[in-house]
């Protein structure tokens, strides 16, 4: 029987850093004949909380085209069985196995009616993260974390790249007065990371056989205060909201050749 272990803040974070910064330039592709496969899903354990929102201050016809007035911030998205999408799982200390895989759409950003599609991306290491905007405002994507950038959209569906070289997470917002925008881009070393569907299922291929430490790690869910941001096209002060810290959750596996292990998780805030 797995134990589950609820990671700290700050060890959350030290995982992430120590995971990425280890096997930074180390990973080695050989053939994996006999490789296993993960299955499983992650759940949410008690009370949901109330979705985040926001208002919709910015360019409404365009980020609002219902009217609605506010718009879900996407930290928390739990289905009707409890499942926990946009949450990362992702093998520790892999050293070697398979090419990288990430799925296409993982590794691609758009921005449409205001938000970012997808809400969680993975790019693998010394590649290129493709974005562009389908939106006829401006947006300006700022980076920081792994990467820092501030790039401006003033056109509609024109794509531009930027390396993503460092491994670890890299913070999406937008400076352009939609500070509801909010994304989170893992830079990856190895292929052994998938991001769970809306049902909070995730499965990994090709593992090697062998013990290993899995992760869930999520963006974190609640609000913790609102900071003041610079819109750089009105030079009027906005109110953005902070979000509280990751948090990971750890369990062991074992992995046989050709056989499928599963492996589920339970979160939530304690």
């Amino acid at each position: 029987m797995f134990k589950i272990l609820a990671v700290s803040v700050l060890a959350a974070l030290s995982v992430i850093s120590a995971e990425h910064s280890a096997a930074q330039n180390n990973y080695q592709v050989i053939s994996v004949d006999d490789g296993g496969s993960i299955t499983g899903t992650v759940k949410w354990s008690g009370t949901v909380p109330r979705a985040l929102t926001f208002p919709i201050t910015k360019d409404a016809a365009v980020c609002d085209p219902d009217s609605h007035k506010r718009t879900d911030l996407e930290r928390l998205i739990v289905g009707q069985d409890g499942g926990v999408a946009n949450t990362i799982v992702f093998l520790k200390d892999v050293s070697r196995g398979k090419a990288m895989d990430i799925p296409e759409p993982r590794r691609f950003l758009n921005q449409k009616q205001c938000r970012y599609e997808p809400h969680v991306l993975l790019v693998p290491s010394s590649t290129g993260l493709e974005m562009k905007s389908s939106d006829p405002v401006l947006h300006t994507v700022h980076m920081d974390g792994a990467a820092t950038y501030n790039l401006p959209f003033p056109f509609t569906n024109q794509t531009v790249s930027r390396p993503m070289n460092t491994p670890g997470l890299v913070n999406l917002k937008c400076n352009g007065g939609h500070v509801w925008m909010n994304a989170e881009v893992m830079v990856v070393s190895h292929p052994y990371y998938a991001v769970t569907d809306e049902n909070g299922k995730f499965k990994l291929t090709g593992v090697p056989p062998g013990q290993y430490q899995i992760v869930a790690w999520h963006e974190g869910w609640n609000v913790v205060r609102q900071e003041g941001s610079f819109d750089v096209l009105t030079e009027k002060k906005v109110d953005r909201p902070v979000f509280s810290e990751p948090r990971t959750w750890e369990k062991n596996v074992s992995v046989s050749p050709k056989t499928l292990a599963v492996v589920n998780f339970a979160i939530g805030e304690k």
